[in-house]
């Protein structure tokens, strides 16, 4: 258990990655996702909310509209700095792949059990909603991996 632990939260960060090298292979497509997700919801003039999310954003009040723009404009903020991280581990600090890996679990999951709490009005199903199904699945399984030594790793 220490072992994993210690895999999750190592004492520092460095560009070695210790688990099974699918998980860091998908890592690499997910980031790049994540950093075209934040860059389309800063800067679509919808922010995505009616092109990607379909929120029929043209049958609210233009006040009303432009809240749910702005507030999808701000996630992408958040998406963006979380990319950065992600992409700051993929080029020089590896060992935090597995932390990463649990941090978009609870993210993606967390986000899916919001929405069951407080629905959005959409006008079909939005890739979001796809995601919040599938994604904290593969990020269950790449944290496992993750952690999972490689045959030929140390300890």
């Amino acid at each position: 258990m220490k072992h994993v632990l210690d895999r999750l939260l190592p004492a520092q960060f460095d560009n070695v990655y210790r688990g099974n090298r699918l998980a860091l292979w998908v890592f690499y497509p997910i980031t790049a996702i994540t950093l075209w997700r934040s860059q389309h919801h800063m800067l679509a003039p919808d922010g995505g909310a009616q092109s990607l999310a379909t929120i029929p954003l043209n049958s609210y009040p233009d006040g009303a509209s432009a809240t749910i723009i702005a507030i999808f404009a701000q996630w992408g903020l958040i998406q963006l700095l979380l990319g950065m991280i992600m992409l700051l581990a993929a080029l020089r600090y590896k060992s935090m792949v597995p932390l990463l890996w649990l941090v978009l679990l609870v993210e993606w999951t967390g986000r899916g059990l919001v929405g069951q709490f407080k629905p959005v009005e959409t006008i079909s199903t939005a890739p979001g909603q796809i995601g919040n199904l599938v994604v904290p699945i593969v990020a269950l399984v790449m944290l496992v991996l993750a952690l999972w030594p490689e045959k030929n790793s140390e300890a």
